[in-house]
């Protein structure tokens, strides 16, 4: 059982990071010696704001990602997950890693649209495109806005695969369409789940479904026919690595089909987020978990080497690889995930091919 510092009266719960580091981006930064509180409410409200991109599916280039195309209807999450390496990109947006990341969310109203534009062209080729990626498409606000829904609307009406992965139990809302698109093998759903510690799980992923709902959702999914895994992501050597046998024992019995994990990794200004986060909540055990995850990545607490990034280096990388590959002899063996139907969606693209 871990044993959390409690909160003094700056520590702003339901947010994972604790401060804003400066964006990279800018030229200029105010710094002062003063120690002066931030004039920040604990709970700071989140802003929404409306942005129309141009484009939304976007190519993924990458070795060790298990996609070739992304859809993140929203940039910026309010999960607030402390150890997110998507919080870096929100530097392109003029905003900060830290509290802005969670607190700042930008809504890509426009999203269902450019994806069905992008589709239809004659230059698309039919690949299966992920729903996240980057950030959670069924955080908190997607139970309004109902963008995720939309898109996945659109791969029902012209039988596209997709798949999605989320630590939100909203995804049930949306059973309706997951059940058809599951008939013609077109959707694989994971769900990401960092601990079965209920204390633990609201310091570092403070406004994501608690685990009940997860491992809920996960059952749920199963009962309905729709191919559900589990992302057992980041493994945080030191934190949360001695419960991969029983959150892989558990979830395999309500029926998840295939376990996969993450090493943390803790790139740019997200070293500097989760460094403040530990040290306020784990004082006493924040440098041994530090050194871990350094260890796992030569010697730095971030890593960007492709093929190395996600499965880290060295004996505690090693012993995770270690336990995850039993945890799936012992309790995934036999069980298999459908193969994408990829042949479906130029007949509905083009109702003249259905002729022949």
């Amino acid at each position: 059982m871990e044993h959390f510092e409690t909160p003094n009266e700056t520590y702003k719960k339901g947010r994972g990071a604790q401060f804003n580091p400066s964006n990279r981006f800018e030229k200029l930064a105010y710094e002062t010696e003063l120690d002066i509180p931030q004039l920040e409410p604990e709970n700071s409200r989140t802003e929404y704001i409306k942005v129309f991109p141009k484009t939304m599916i976007n190519n993924v280039k990458s070795t060790d990602l298990p996609m070739d195309y992304s859809v993140n209807p929203y940039q910026g999450c309010e999960h607030g997950c402390v150890y997110c390496y998507a919080r870096n990109t929100h530097n392109y947006w003029g905003y900060s890693a830290g509290t802005d990341f969670e607190s700042k969310i930008l809504i890509k109203q426009n999203a269902a649209k450019l994806v069905e534009e992008k589709i239809k062209s004659s230059t698309w080729k039919v690949s299966p495109i992920m729903l996240s990626g980057n950030t959670d498409c069924y955080q908190p606000i997607e139970r309004k806005m109902e963008i995720t829904r939309e898109i996945l609307g659109v791969m029902l009406r012209y039988r596209h695969p997709v798949s999605i992965i989320t630590k939100n139990s909203l995804v049930l809302r949306d059973l309706d369409l997951l059940e058809k698109l599951a008939q013609d093998r077109l959707v694989q759903v994971a769900i990401s789940v960092t601990s079965l510690n209920e204390d633990l799980r609201r310091r570092l992923e403070p406004r994501t479904s608690s685990i009940h709902s997860r491992l809920h959702a996960i059952e749920k999914l199963a009962s309905r026919k729709i191919p559900v895994s589990v992302m057992f992501a980041p493994v945080i050597p030191g934190l949360n690595d001695h419960e991969i046998l029983k959150l892989a024992e558990y979830t395999s019995r309500l029926g998840a089909l295939s376990f996969g994990y993450t090493v943390v990794r803790l790139n740019g200004d997200v070293g500097k987020i989760f460094e403040d986060w530990i040290h306020k909540n784990l004082p006493n055990r924040a440098e041994k978990i530090l050194s871990r995850i350094k260890e796992m990545h030569g010697g730095q607490l971030g890593d960007s080497r492709f093929d190395e990034r996600m499965r880290g280096e060295g004996k505690f990388a090693q012993l995770i690889r270690q336990q995850v590959l039993l945890a799936r002899k012992m309790f995934f063996e036999g069980k298999e995930t459908h193969t994408f139907n990829l042949d479906l969606f130029e007949k509905m693209r083009n109702p003249q091919l259905s002729l022949f």
